[in-house]
């Protein structure tokens, strides 16, 4: 075992003296050292309840006949985040909490990690850690909340605060009603209502194979969660024995099942920098055409928010991401090898939908699709030579095609004073740049910009393109990820009021309708502007890689 670096011989007697400083015995010090690594704190709600997630997972270690240690690792709440300088930290959290995590594994020394996490960067944070690591590693998600309920309809966070800004500012609602959905949209602990990247993330990781079966729509509150991390601690313990280690189950079959069931449940866009991420600490690659020849092939099979009007509560009663694998049927790899020590296929063949006719409109069949695609998209053309994401499955159909005026603006903040100042026309393309991953630096999340424009109702009017990215909580003509971005010389960089854009979903083209020979003299005179850097943004910026290959550590 690893840990006898750190407890076998009269060498190690003073690593023994310390671990007995902390009540540890000596039949613990014989057992397998098992890390749980837990995202908990009392800042976000995803995480709030993790403490007692944690505990139910070293409850489980323990049975299995293991030992233990827990430690911390950060974690932010992109919703507060959102819309101000704290947003640049998100994306750069994710490499901080595969690092953390890499540190205390190897400098300790452990056999074995549970990984608790929950919310945008950790889930992905910590898989990547595992990756990396390569010891036997089970991941527990910590699940989504309940819908919140007020003025007689069920509430997320997204559509009914986000948006109700917009909706608020246009005088389509009072200052009461926006305070009562205030109140009322997050109703406890868990990750938001709807399809948005924390809970796409923890169905990712179950599609994976890296968190047991229905544990990433079981809900924060659900005693169920409580039993899958008790299973999950024990099951650890199976996998050590086995010597069966994530870069076993992560391959790129697997990695393709993920893809497609992101497909096929309309999941966020930010699912494009992430598993690439982890598909990198294996030693693999995803590039962006394999998203989009798998979209194309995959049918888009629930409607949920904020594509749709279900939630990941109705997702779960309908029997969650194994659901939906059920459905995909053959156009998965049923030989991956999973957390259960079992392959897909078995793990398929054992689950049991409940009342399938009852959900069929939660979860739909091949022969009746939501989409006959899957819910993502990859545009490329003059303004993204590299490359752009949307996700097609919340765009109305009447926008899928969409040419309009540039309106240009150099940050986030600018923009949405524009919006918010009723100062967007329709038929206009609102420009955000150098928001990208060097540019912003940190590649911030768009989601008050795009909120403010549905809840102004301006989302079949205005398209949004940014070298950014987008909270899965973005619906409408809106188009991040532009690579190369504006600080890598991309033709966004080059934009100007009153410039054409046309955007093609259906032909998968984004394109800068001027002459390329006035692209071209543009970019021959472009300087990139001054930013004022320092900590770990100046660090990240000189680091970090394009978004179209994951935005990993170069």
């Amino acid at each position: 075992m690893n840990s006898d670096t750190v407890k076998k011989g009269v060498e190690r007697t003073p690593s023994r003296s310390l671990l007995k400083a902390m009540g540890v015995t000596d039949e613990e010090i014989e057992r397998p050292f098992v890390g749980v690594a837990n995202s908990y704190n009392e800042y976000v709600p995803g995480h709030i309840h993790l403490d007692k997630v944690g505990e139910a997972v070293k409850a489980g270690i323990r049975m299995a006949g293991g030992t233990p240690f827990e430690f911390h690792t950060i974690g932010l709440c992109d919703g507060i985040a959102m819309g101000h300088g704290g947003m640049k930290y998100s994306l750069v959290s994710r490499e901080l909490i595969a690092d953390s995590i890499e540190i205390m594994a190897t400098a300790n020394q452990l056999d074995a990690l549970v990984l608790v996490s929950t919310c945008d960067k950790i889930v992905p944070g910590h898989l990547m850690a595992a990756a990396r690591l390569n010891i036997p590693a089970i991941v527990v998600t910590g699940g989504p909340m309940l819908p919140g309920f007020c003025y007689d309809r069920s509430l997320d966070l997204v559509r009914d605060t986000f948006e109700a800004v917009g909706l608020y500012k246009s005088g389509k609602i009072s200052g009461e009603e926006l305070k009562e959905l205030e109140n009322c949209a997050c109703p406890g602990a868990g990750s938001c209502a709807g399809l948005f990247t924390a809970n796409t993330m923890a169905c990712m990781t179950e599609a994976l194979g890296m968190s047991l079966p229905e544990c990433g729509t079981t809900h924060a509150i659900d005693a169920k969660k409580i039993r899958i991390a008790k299973h999950s601690g024990m099951q650890v313990m199976e996998l050590l024995g086995k010597n069966i280690k994530p870069r076993d189950i992560m391959t790129t079959r697997a990695f393709e099942n993920a893809i497609r069931v992101d497909m096929a449940i309309g999941g966020s866009t930010n699912t494009v920098l992430h598993l690439p991420a982890i598909a990198n600490e294996c030693g693999l690659k995803l590039p962006l055409d394999l998203f989009d020849e798998l979209s194309g092939d995959t049918p888009n099979l629930t409607s949920i928010r904020p594509g749709g009007e279900h939630f990941l509560l109705d997702l779960d009663r309908a029997g969650g991401v194994q659901a939906v694998m059920k459905n995909l049927g053959d156009k998965l790899n049923p030989g991956c090898l999973t957390v259960t020590g079992s392959s897909l296929g078995n793990n398929l063949d054992s689950f049991r939908i409940l009342n399938p006719q009852k959900n069929s409109e939660v979860i739909r069949t091949q022969s009746n699709p939501y989409h006959k695609e899957g819910g993502i998209a990859i545009l490329k053309g003059t303004l993204a030579p590299d490359g752009a994401v949307v996700k097609q499955s919340a765009v109305d159909p009447e926008v899928l095609v969409f040419e309009g005026s540039a309106r240009v603006f150099d940050s986030e903040e600018e923009a949405n004073d524009a919006v918010l100042g009723k100062k967007i026309d329709r038929g206009d393309v609102v420009v955000i740049r150098y928001e990208g991953p060097k540019g912003g630096p940190g590649m911030r999340e768009m989601l008050n910009a795009t909120s403010a424009i549905a809840g102004m109702g301006l989302s079949k009017e205005v398209a949004l393109i940014t070298d950014g990215r987008f909270s899965g909580g973005t619906r409408g003509p809106c188009i991040g990820h532009i690579s190369p971005e504006a600080a890598e010389r991309g033709p966004i960089s080059v934009v100007k009021d009153g410039d054409r854009i046309k955007i093609d979903i259906p032909e998968r083209r984004l394109d800068l309708l001027v002459p390329e020979e006035e692209i071209k003299k543009r970019l021959d005179e472009w300087e990139m502007p001054k930013k004022k850097l320092s900590g770990i943004l100046k660090r990240y910026s000189k680091m970090v890689s394009s978004a179209d290959s994951g935005a990993v550590f170069k």
